[in-house]
């Protein structure tokens, strides 16, 4: 890791992220990836929600709320938190409103002044606009989502990638797997850059540690963070039509098998991640590309805190009201 004096912004929206493939994000991974460089954290603002009037009678509810809360403190991050407010419809119907868009937006423009680089998490293309406003300050801005992203949010960005290939990130659940990332035995998570259709084969690309550089994708190059595996087509999720690729809009999660020496390894057992849906995966300059994963499912590194679950995270506020979780 290189040393850096650029002073970071980390604005996360975690409402957002959970919903859309982030549950059991790794705060402590998000931090070390933003300041791969060596730089320093000067902001780390996490925008969450909490329902007062569920935390009186869910003792549950109440009890793993405060506890996520207090593990993120201890992890550095300052906690912007919306109380959701219950309303009833015309027609009889409840709902809730926890917006933290707003409070994201504005505190990301003012704390800008004394920030070099910007990471935003999420995948609201609400927030194309202040992206456009901050990198008009001077700012470099890198946004990180999973699934259901706005494609002109990636592009508007100086860097997207996708939190499914930031090794350590979030948790592979797999029982597959063996080893550390990078490991042969191991499941890591990346995407086909090449693919020849006539000899049906191609080469998956994955990013083998979290650090600086992540321009250089020629793995040829001995400071690019990436490595290289051969994947050929009868390893590809049942149903997937091998047409699409080469693709970088696909993260697969595929298990590292040894080809013998000085050779690439295999990628076996792929298995497609969102689904289906947009999650983009790693690229620079209004590209949409990505990059790895791992961790503990609570989100908070190597803390043994209860969490609560990913139905408590907003399930009775409508989806497009609420701006955060818990």
């Amino acid at each position: 890791m290189s040393n850096s004096n650029l002073k970071i912004g980390i604005y996360v929206d975690v409402a957002n992220i959970v919903k859309n493939g982030g549950y059991g994000m790794q705060f402590d991974v998000l931090r070390e990836f933003a300041c791969r460089d060596g730089s320093e954290p000067l902001r780390m603002n996490a925008y969450v929600s909490y329902d007062e009037d569920r935390a009186k009678d869910d003792w549950e509810y109440r009890n793993k709320t405060q506890g996520y809360f207090a593990a993120l403190r201890e992890l550095g991050y300052k906690l912007i938190q919306k109380t959701v407010r219950w309303y009833t419809d015309d027609n009889g119907n409840r709902f809730g409103k926890a917006n933290s868009d707003l409070d994201m937006a504005v505190d990301a423009l003012l704390q800008s002044e004394n920030l070099d680089r910007v990471l935003m998490v999420t995948g609201d293309g609400d927030f194309i606009q202040v992206v456009r406003a901050l990198q008009n300050k001077g700012c470099r801005v890198e946004v990180l989502a999973f699934d259901n992203v706005s494609q002109d949010l990636t592009r508007e960005a100086d860097l997207f990638i996708s939190g499914y290939l930031v090794p350590g990130l979030l948790p592979i659940r797999s029982p597959e797997g063996r080893g550390g990332w990078g490991d042969i035995d191991s499941r890591v998570r990346g995407y086909c850059y090449h693919y020849d259709h006539a000899k049906g084969f191609g080469f998956v690309r994955f990013l083998s540690a979290i650090q600086s550089g992540l321009w250089i994708t020629d793995t040829r190059n001995p400071d690019s963070p990436y490595r290289t595996a051969f994947c050929h087509e009868t390893q590809l999720p049942a149903g997937f039509d091998a047409k699409q690729l080469p693709s970088r809009r696909h993260v697969f999660e595929f298990t590292l098998r040894d080809s013998g020496p000085d050779r690439d390894p295999q990628a076996q057992d792929l298995k497609l991640m969102g689904v289906g849906r947009a999650s983009g995966t790693f690229g620079q300059n209004s590209h949409a590309q990505s990059i790895g994963n791992t961790g503990n499912a609570n989100g908070l590194g190597n803390r043994q805190v209860p969490i609560a679950d990913e139905d408590d995270f907003g399930d009775e506020v409508a989806d497009d009201n609420i701006g955060n979780t818990l």
